[in-house]
């Protein structure tokens, strides 16, 4: 007579779906940590990515540790009284300048740099950041001094184990919404690139310049 099985006991396909159903679920985890992996910060943390250059030995670890938004330009602060010389006199029938639209605003965003690689990083981090807004735009860092701080200067020169930090500022529209940051080295072209997202409260507000500290 064929043994009869046990109440309660699952039949051999019963544990195939079960270890099934498993898998699924350890593959689906692995989706969702693949942004990590791959060089993505999460939300507002403030977090440091290490990352690669296109040449050998190059690598810096790049902290992103505050967004001022809006940032107010710098004031350049007066400039020495020329020698008066004659002048003609300005033709009333010419108009003057129109001034800005004030449909743009200013972003600063202030980077933390570690050079962890073998070699001299030698890079302009405007032309290395760039920052997206909630439609997918994408807008290049500018070297554009702001009230924030202290900006990069145009070329930054780090020796192996060196370290600096700074501003790098971008020109969006009025109403744009940020959505996330994006640095590479090699001027922005390396193909490894750190994105760190944006919380929805990131901008504090017109006339505001506190900024937002990112860092944990």
């Amino acid at each position: 007579m064929p043994r009869s099985r046990g109440p309660g006991r699952p039949d051999r396909a019963t544990r195939r779906c079960a270890r099934l159903r498993g898998s699924l679920r350890a593959l689906a985890l692995l989706a969702l940590l693949a942004p990590a992996v791959l060089g993505a910060a999460p939300a507002g943390s403030g977090e440091t990515i290490s990352l690669a250059g296109n040449e050998p030995g190059q690598r810096l670890d790049v902290t992103l540790t505050q967004v001022v938004d809006p940032a107010s330009p710098a004031d350049p602060g007066p400039s020495p009284e020329p020698a008066p010389v004659p002048r003609p006199q300005p033709d009333p029938e010419l108009a003057p300048p129109s001034p800005p639209s004030g449909s743009d605003r200013l972003v600063a965003v202030r980077f933390q740099l570690e050079n962890t690689g073998a070699t001299v990083y030698r890079d302009s981090p405007a032309a290395a950041a760039h920052l997206l807004d909630n439609t997918g735009q994408r807008f290049t860092g500018l070297n554009v001094p702001t009230t924030a701080g202290a900006s990069f200067p145009d070329t930054v020169t780090l020796d192996p184990g060196g370290a600096t930090e700074g501003f790098v500022t971008f020109r969006l529209p009025e109403d744009a919404g940020l959505a996330a940051v994006q640095f590479a080295l090699n001027g922005g072209l390396a193909d490894d690139v750190g994105q760190w997202s944006l919380p929805q409260d990131s901008r504090q507000g017109s006339g505001q310049e506190p900024g937002r500290d990112l860092r944990p």
